[in-house]
């Protein structure tokens, strides 16, 4: 009885605001919105279109900028078409069971992102710190594992916040002041007891997050340490330029994750249109940004694309 009166509890469909305070703007934002997804769209794509036709990029490195890419398509295609729709067409509601889902996957493919770093910086750690047994190291086997375990991890840590969302009754209304089902929006409107739902999200930006931060500064404390060690300047550059790319990714993805969760946990004179286009830019801006980063540094990636518009105007 108790269950299905949870269960009852539960609105058929929740209302998505879109952007608190700009709904009179909302066609002249969704312009750099639309923007941002359309070279989100091609730009990943293209990553993994190069790397599949080009033969020296089958390596380690590039397996994991795939799943990047893939995540980035995934992560950006979970709330952008649903948030043009409310710009455009005034289309607000959302189906509970839709609006859970897409916190999962919102949630799922930012760990899942933030895992795939740690495995870029592994493999840049063993290129740079153990050249020698790099290949023997970081086999294709090798990497299966670590990519399943990525997804795997994030999958499975992730899956309890939907539930326990799942679990709160809801009285006090279903419109969301968001243009997505925001973890912590969504949190807010239960009339009972969301501690446990807090609790939980706040261990998931320490095990996953936070681990992931850790893991990857101890690596490339080491890579520096190695750079530093080798005998000309000339050497020390060519090797550090083996590690721009990621090292700008990385901080493309963490400062607007860190800002958003430090606004939305501790920001409370923050203005709701503020908290929520920093949440838009945290799910827009590192996709974005991603392809580009990696088509400008990358000079196989650079040669390949080339080659591919010279041979079309041939």
């Amino acid at each position: 009885m108790a269950a299905f009166n949870i269960t009852s509890s539960h609105p058929s469909t929740f209302i998505l605001m879109g952007i608190p305070g700009l709904e009179a703007a909302h066609v002249w934002i969704s312009i750099p919105f639309c923007t941002m997804y359309i070279i989100v769209i091609l730009g990943n794509f293209t990553i993994l279109f190069i790397v599949k036709r080009e033969p020296s990029l089958h390596k380690p490195m590039y397996y994991f900028l795939c799943m990047l890419a893939a995540t980035d398509l995934v992560l950006s295609t979970s709330t952008l078409p649903k948030m043009l729709s409310i710009f455009w067409f005034n289309s607000r509601e959302i189906n509970f069971s839709a609006c859970l889902m897409q916190m999962y996957f919102i949630h799922c493919f930012s760990a899942m992102e933030s895992g795939i770093f740690v495995a870029m910086a592994l493999d840049r750690y063993v290129a740079i710190c153990d050249p020698l047994r790099h290949s023997t190291t970081l086999t294709n086997p090798t990497v299966a594992k670590i990519s399943l375990t990525v997804v795997l991890r994030s999958s499975i840590l992730v899956l309890p916040n939907p539930f326990l969302v799942w679990r709160c009754p809801y009285y006090r209304t279903n419109i969301i002041p968001h243009t997505y089902c925001d973890h912590i929006a969504v949190v807010k409107l239960a009339c009972a007891d969301i501690s446990a739902s807090n609790y939980y999200g706040l261990s998931l930006v320490f095990f996953i997050t936070g681990l992931d931060v850790f893991f990857i500064a101890v690596s490339y404390t080491q890579i520096l340490r190695v750079i530093i060690g080798l005998p000309t300047k000339d050497a020390r550059l060519k090797t550090f330029g083996t590690c721009i790319s990621h090292l700008c990714v990385i901080l493309a993805f963490y400062i607007p994750s860190l800002f958003s969760i430090l606004t939305h946990r501790f920001g409370h004179n923050v203005a709701p249109h503020f908290h929520v286009l920093i949440a838009n830019m945290y799910l827009l801006v590192p996709p974005m940004l991603n392809p580009i980063i990696y088509g400008v540094r990358t000079k196989q990636i650079q040669n390949r694309l080339l080659w591919i518009f010279a041979h079309k105007g041939t």
